[in-house]
């Protein structure tokens, strides 16, 4: 996805993080060049196919590597490891939204559904 406008999960007002049954995600990290960010979300894909091939297959080094692969291309996208934000914020990453300070946000937009 190329910016959050385009996400099907609601984004939280500041970019960092979407949405899924109440708990925060961090988004890809916007100030990533197109054609790399592209790059790695088909490297993300691949990583995650072969996780999927791994498990069918029972192999659990394969699986090792791929889980791997899976959180290098992440940390790549800035979706895991150090924020890519400079202003000292806290990360809320896998984090209920009702535990955050996204609670309010998060609750107005619970009731307008």
């Amino acid at each position: 996805m190329t910016s959050t406008s385009d996400m099907p999960y609601p984004t939280t007002p500041d970019g960092r993080y979407f949405v899924v049954r109440g708990r925060l995600w961090r988004c890809t990290n916007p100030a990533l060049p197109e054609d790399e960010r592209a790059l790695l979300t088909r490297r993300l894909m691949a990583a995650r196919r072969a996780v999927g091939k791994a498990l069918r297959d029972r192999d659990a080094d394969a699986l090792k590597l791929a889980r791997a692969e899976v959180d290098a291309t992440k940390i790549a996208l800035g979706e895991r490891g150090p924020v890519w934000w400079d202003d000292g914020t806290p990360d809320y990453n896998r984090r209920l939204a009702k535990n955050t300070p996204y609670a309010d946000w998060h609750a107005h937009l619970i009731d307008g559904e």
